[in-house]
């Protein structure tokens, strides 16, 4: 029970404190934007680069994690798209999107910051490799999957290029790579003092700034559309999605217990915006879209807090 006084309420509280703000008009459309782009470029890429070059290479790239991580997910990806292509008989763009929605766990925005909470700085890793996950891989699978879709088949190379391009403009890949070479090519060396002082401070509000951007922008969707997809896609994403990650974890990649905990937790997390800027980037699902982002967000209020009584240090 300590666990998610000390650790669930705070973080919900600090979405819920984004949302109201929202509602009562306090602060409005733009200063929602001007927010996302202030986590999005300035907060978290000092975050992952401090996370990452501060550790190994083999202590970030936990193979089992991965294993995990990754397997549970393209079988919920997978699971989601065939639910809507044998229930709901929708055309294969639309599939993709039901998969990616029941799939793709808000790493960045809700993961970062609830590792900070509960666990602290030092135990970034798993969130870290989450997020490069979802950025590289998922989003990728999602822009080839819709390019090729929309081409008809001829448009597999063009939909690999602007993957490419997507993730070589990408703040948090890069700040990750930046962070990973430092730990490759200086292993040991520490980050000079200078640096590692303005990241840490750069970085300090990118836990509160995220979770509060997470409740603005919870302010301005409404439920117009989809409440029943809705409905079974924040079941995937928030019951089934995790169980798989445990079972994959007490099978086939077998951790210890933090690492089995954080393919848990970062499993169960609700879906990510970042589904929203593809769905919005093709002007497919995008309606539906948003509302299994505000369903999935506020359903995790229950789950998040049950995992984290389970996994997370009581303190």
């Amino acid at each position: 029970m300590n666990v998610v006084l000390n650790v669930a309420f705070p973080v919900f509280a600090i979405i819920l404190a984004g949302f109201l703000s929202g509602k009562s008009k306090l602060l409005g459309a733009a200063s929602s934007e001007a927010l996302n782009k202030f986590v999005y470029w300035m907060a978290l890429p000092p975050v992952l680069f401090l996370g990452t070059a501060r550790r190994s290479i083999p202590e970030i790239f936990n193979g089992p994690f991965i294993g995990a991580f990754l397997g549970s997910m393209l079988l919920v990806y997978a699971l989601g798209a065939v639910i809507g292509r044998l229930v709901y008989r929708e055309r294969t763009q639309i599939q993709c999107m039901q998969g990616l929605n029941s799939a793709f766990s808000n790493t960045g925005y809700m993961g970062i910051p609830l590792f900070l909470a509960a666990f602290g700085p030092d135990r970034l890793a798993p969130t870290i490799l989450a997020t490069v996950i979802m950025s590289a891989i998922m989003v990728g699978i999602a822009v080839i999957w819709m390019e090729f879709a929309n081409s008809h088949g001829g448009g597999l190379g063009k939909a690999l290029r602007d993957v490419g391009r997507a993730l070589a403009k990408n703040p948090l890949i890069l700040s990750t790579a930046a962070g990973l070479a430092w730990s490759a090519l200086l292993p040991g060396v520490a980050v000079p003092k200078p640096i590692a002082t303005f990241c840490e401070l750069m970085g300090s509000p990118a836990g509160p700034c995220a979770l509060f951007a997470i409740g603005l922008f919870l302010a301005s969707q409404r439920l117009t559309a989809g409440l029943a997809e809705a409905g079974w896609i924040s079941a995937l994403k928030l019951l089934v999605h995790p169980a798989l990650a445990w079972v994959l974890t007490q099978t086939l990649f077998p951790m210890d217990p933090f690492w089995t905990g954080s393919a848990v937790i970062l499993a169960a997390l609700p879906t990510g915006a970042l589904t929203f800027v593809v769905a919005n980037q093709y002007q497919t699902y995008v309606e539906r879209t948003s509302s299994a982002i505000l369903v999935s967000t506020v359903l995790s209020v229950v789950t998040l807090s049950a995992l984290l009584a389970v996994y997370a240090p009581a303190g």
